[in-house]
C-alpha cells in the first residue's frame, strides 16, 4: 500500500494531506499517562516493547499517517559513555565542555548506538498499518550539543554561546561528532525499519545567523550529505529559527518542518515544488478547544498549497491538549479531501 506520507515528502499528489503530530508518542494520551503512572520515562525508553506499545498508541486512537519511534533525543549519547538522568529534562553528570571530555568520549560501533529504539523500531514495523510510515528521529548537532555543554536544558544555553565565543574549534569539533554519532543513528534506526527520519533541530535559533553559517551549518550538511548517500529520507525540523527559513531549506533534505513562527506558505511560494513542507499550526491553538483547532486548521490549509505539505503542528503538542482537538484536526484535514 503506497504511504501518503512518503508520496508528499516526494511531491507528488496525493489524495489528500499526510498528517502527523509531533509528539504524538506519550503526553497527551490517557493510556501513555496510565502507563507512566506504573513506569518511570527511563524505563520506557529503555525497554523496546513498552516504547513500541508507546509509538503505536497514537495511530491506534487517531487516524494518523505515521507513528514515530518513542525514544529521547539524547538517547544515542549515552553510547559515548554520557551518563544523564531526567529531572524532568536531561540533566548530565558531567557536561562536555572541554578538549579532554570531549577526547574522553566513546567511539561506539552504529549497532551499539541505542540498540533499543532499533529494537523498538522492529517490533513496531511488524504491527504497523502497511500504508502508515514509520518515521525515526534524531538531534542535530546543535541541539545535542546545547545539552552535552549546558548539562542540561537553558534558556539560551548560555553556556555553549559561551564556548563558541572562547574556543570556536573546540565547539566545532563536538558538533562534528555529534554529526558523525546521528548519521550513524539514523541509518541504523532505517535499517531497522524507519521509512524515513526526522533531524529535530530544536535549539535551531539560539545563535545569530552570521555564527550559523559559519559554525553550525557545515555539521548539519555533513550529517545531511551521510544521510542521503545511504538512501535515508529526511525531515529537517528548525524551531525558533524563522530568520534561516531560507538557508534550512537550501539545505539538502525531502522535507522541512518550521515551527509556527515561520510563513509556511511565503516559503512555498519562494521554492515552488522543489520540496515538502510540513506544520505548523501553532500548538496553543489545541488548547482553545476543537472550534478554535477547526479554524486554525481551516485556515492553514486554504494558505498552504496541497501538493508536498504535510499537516503537522509547529512544535511538540501540549501534555494538555484536548483529545477532541486533535480529533478536529484530523477531521478537518480528511474533509478537505472529501469536499
Amino acid at each position: 500500500m503506497s504511504k501518503l506520507l512518503l508520496q508528499a515528502l516526494r511531491c507528488e499528489a496525493t489524495p489528500r494531506r499526510p498528517l502527523w503530530i509531533m509528539r504524538q508518542a506519550g503526553r497527551f494520551l490517557p493510556e501513555y499517562r496510565a502507563l507512566r503512572a506504573k513506569a518511570s520515562f527511563e524505563e520506557v525508553c529503555a525497554d523496546p516493547e513498552i516504547a513500541a506499545e508507546v509509538t503505536l498508541m497514537p495511530v491506534r486512537r487517531f487516524n494518523l499517517d505515521a507513528a514515530i519511534v518513542f525514544a529521547d533525543l539524547l538517547s544515542p549519547v549515552a553510547a559515548l559513555g554520557v551518563n544523564f538522568r531526567f529531572d524532568p529534562g536531561p540533566v548530565l553528570a558531567r557536561p562536555v565542555a572541554s578538549r579532554a571530555a570531549l577526547a574522553a568520549l566513546a567511539e561506539p560501533a552504529a549497532a551499539e548506538v541505542a540498540p533499543e529504539v532499533y529494537a523498538a523500531l522492529r517490533l513496531v514495523k511488524r504491527e504497523l498499518d502497511p500504508g502508515t510510515a514509520l518515521l525515526g528521529f534524531g538531534g542535530a548537532p546543535l541541539s545535542l550539543a546545547a545539552y552535552l555543554v549546558q548539562g542540561r536544558g537553558a534558556t539560551g544555553f548560555p553556556a555553549l554561546r559561551a564556548l563558541l565565543a572562547a574556543d570556536p574549534v573546540l565547539f566545532g569539533d563536538i558538533l562534528a561528532r555529534m554529526a558523525r554519532l546521528v548519521s550513524a543513528y539514523l541509518i541504523e534506526q532505517h535499517r531497522a525499519g524507519a521509512d524515513a527520519v526526522q533531524v529535530f533541530d530544536s535549539w535551531a535559533g539560539i545563535l545569530s545567523r552570521a555564527d550559523w553559517i559559519l559554525h553550525v551549518r557545515p555539521h548539519l550538511l555533513a550529517l545531511l550529505e551521510t544521510l542521503v548517500e545511504a538512501g535515508v529520507p529526511r525531515i529537517l525540523f528548525a524551531n525558533a529559527a524563522p530568520y534561516l527559513a531560507p538557508d534550512y531549506a537550501a539545505l539538502p533534505s525531502e522535507g522541512l518542518a518550521l515551527c509556527w513562527r515561520a510563513d509556511l506558505p511565503a516559503l512555498r511560494t519562494r521554492l515552488g515544488d522543489t520540496k515538502a513542507l510540513q506544520g505548523n499550526l501553532d500548538p496553543a491553538v489545541l488548547l482553545a478547544g476543537p472550534e478554535a483547532t477547526r479554524r486554525g486548521a481551516r485556515t492553514l490549509l486554504e494558505r498552504m498549497p496541497a501538493r508536498g505539505h504535510i499537516v503537522n503542528l509547529g512544535h511538540g503538542i501540549t501534555p494538555d491538549a484536548p483529545l477532541e482537538s486533535v480529533q478536529a484536526l484530523i477531521d478537518v484535514v480528511h474533509e478537505e479531501a472529501a469536499r
